[in-house]
């Protein structure tokens, strides 16, 4: 069947929490059917965790041809003052049909470029929007509707709310990356790190990111160079965001930039701010692995007393910072089995802080 003709601008408005394959679905079927997509977001009071930045991020990764923009308080009174209008109120979720439908002519005419021509939708409602919008524009405004826009098993937004791991079938790799949970291991040399990252991955069925740095001293034939270091503090989190793409739950993370900032002052005595402010990178658990395990010289490391001396940094770094930890203490089974204890405790966290 021939798609209808292209109107010049379309309209799909959600609360997108989360942006789920459903939505997408519909997205895709609007920007095949319109030149210029606009899709407007917004949820007052909303949801934890689902802030404005968050949604707007999501929808922008998977739609980057379109206009989007999701509104908070804070957002809809930067663009009121943007065009030179006076500021008003997002309406709540539990207005009217009328009052939303209002507010979204409202936006078309004053914030976001004048009329649109057609608005997609998955439901019945969606004649009477467009019938309010054509009054608001005085111009023809059509409805399309995209049929069966939830598949079989596609999770609603209370469910996926609810249980994000469950339903990870009903989200993007992109959108799930944000309820992966990031947990990091750091320490001296020779206290379990690598080990312990791997270990979880592996019995959780998840990913871990091994140690950037230690790659690229392997390909550089045991040498690094003081620029190398915010090469790795870049390059780094790059991996693991990857890899959170193809994780479940939980990301296993062989060191954080702050082991790179304490590289730097170890081996070239500098600290550039650059550097500093790669170590803020944030993470859902932390566990710092005490130096109480002997010692293994497999032939790249520098001895028991620099090991020492790491591990004084690590305290004082942190404390500084005001950054929680796990000490990790014993054998690696002790170590593996405190590393599960603290997951379990942290299990019904909904998002990662690093999205």
């Amino acid at each position: 069947m021939p798609l209808p003709e292209r109107v010049q601008r379309g309209l799909v408005v959600g609360k997108f929490c989360p942006l789920h394959r459903g939505h997408e679905r519909l997205i895709e079927f609007a920007a095949a059917r319109c030149q210029q997509l606009l899709v407007i977001g917004w949820s007052q009071p909303g949801f934890a965790g689902y802030s404005a930045a968050r949604r707007e991020r999501w929808l922008r990764a998977r739609f980057p041809q379109a206009t989007v923009a999701v509104l908070d308080d804070a957002r809809l009174a930067a663009l009121c003052e943007q065009h030179g209008l006076l500021p008003c109120a997002l309406p709540r979720d539990d207005d009217s049909e009328q009052a939303q439908r209002d507010f979204t002519a409202w936006l078309c005419l004053h914030l976001f470029g004048g009329p649109v021509q057609a608005v997609f939708t998955g439901e019945d409602y969606g004649d009477g929007f467009a019938a309010a919008l054509a009054a608001h524009f005085n111009a023809p405004v059509r409805h399309e509707r995209l049929e069966r826009t939830r598949d079989a098993g596609q999770a609603s937004g209370t469910q996926l709310r609810a249980d994000p791991h469950a339903h990870r079938h009903s989200l993007s790799p992109q959108v799930y990356a944000a309820y992966v949970q990031r947990v990091a291991f750091i320490g001296g040399e020779s206290t379990g790190k690598t080990t312990l990252a791997r270990v979880m991955a592996e019995r959780l069925g998840t990913q871990w990111v091994a140690e950037y740095g230690r790659t690229l001293w392997e390909m550089q034939g045991g040498e690094l160079h003081e620029p190398d270091l915010l090469r790795i503090a870049v390059e780094q989190p790059r991996r693991e965001d990857a890899a959170a793409l193809t994780a479940q739950r939980w990301l296993f993370c062989d060191t954080t930039p702050l082991v790179t900032l304490g590289y730097s002052g170890w081996m070239f005595a500098t600290a550039p701010p650059a550097l500093q402010q790669a170590a803020l990178r944030p993470y859902d658990l932390l566990f710092l692995c005490a130096p109480d395990i002997p010692f293994d010289q497999d032939g790249t490391r520098v001895g028991e007393a620099f090991r020492a001396q790491q591990h004084a940094w690590y305290l004082q770094a942190l404390q500084a910072r005001g950054v929680e930890y796990v000490l990790l203490e014993g054998d690696l089974e002790t170590r593996i089995a405190r590393v599960q204890h603290e997951l379990a405790k942290r299990a019904d966290n909904r998002f990662s802080v690093v999205a």
